[in-house]
């Protein structure tokens, strides 16, 4: 479906090097996802340059900031399996979880795994709820979020599941550092250090239009206190300032 040639070159612009035979498996993985999106809507960008371009090369931005050697990550808000999907094909020391509140998308989510063999683990839970479980609270060394709230709701999600010492990281566009100083509040409030931001543009040569990206990760410093995560409504309404 997608030009494996392409997306190896197109990684290793961003020093990511993409083996021949992990090419081929995203290359399936973004057939599955096409295959899935006739049923359920999974993704707008269904043309092969768009899926290679916006949704695997993207995801792959993360890889040279995630820990090296073995470690636990979740993808809070997962959707169509970006970026947890790619990364845990690139990464198979990494346990990855993948959580959506949407039963539907966890079940194609659980057949892609199943299809590629990966050991992922599927939650189909809210993150907030996600966020006072016992067995997920604190639990792993990187959360990851592409594209699901503005930065300050984002943090209440995702910081109450990382460990101290660990690291959350939002995929955001151009406007990601109005979004990071908005947030300084909530980090603070949850337990991070202040956040730093990385840019960096998707190829636009071939595809219509180039993409900013804004990479902002939050180191976690301290225990988030009990009282966080709050319900979804009230985090809603009333965003850590």
């Amino acid at each position: 479906m997608i030009d494996r040639q392409k997306l190896i070159d197109y990684a290793a612009d961003y020093g990511i090097d993409v083996s021949r035979e992990t090419a081929e498996r995203l290359d399936e993985f973004a057939a599955l996802l096409a295959e899935w999106n006739q049923k359920i809507n999974l993704t707008a960008i269904t043309d092969p340059e768009g899926m290679l371009i916006k949704h695997l090369l993207d995801s792959l931005t993360l890889l040279p900031r995630l820990p090296k050697g073995p470690c636990s990550l979740i993808d809070v808000g997962t959707g169509a399996g970006f970026p947890g999907i790619p990364l845990a094909l690139m990464r198979p020391d990494i346990q990855v979880t993948l959580l959506d509140s949407l039963q539907k998308k966890t079940r194609y989510l659980q057949d892609v795994c199943d299809r590629l063999s990966i050991p992922a683990q599927i939650l189909t839970m809210r993150a907030e709820q996600a966020g006072t479980d016992p067995a997920l609270r604190e639990r792993f060394d990187v959360a990851t979020a592409r594209a699901v709230a503005a930065m300050p709701v984002l943090c209440e999600y995702c910081l109450p599941l990382v460990k101290v010492g660990g690291r959350f990281l939002a995929m955001k566009g151009p406007d990601g550092e109005a979004e990071a100083a908005q947030a300084a509040g909530a980090v603070a409030r949850l337990g991070g250090a202040p956040v730093c931001c990385d840019t960096l543009q998707l190829p636009g040569r071939a595809y219509p239009e180039p993409s900013v990206r804004k990479i902002l990760l939050v180191e976690k410093k301290q225990t988030t206190p009990a009282r966080y995560p709050r319900p979804s409504a009230k985090i809603a309404k009333q965003p850590l300032i």
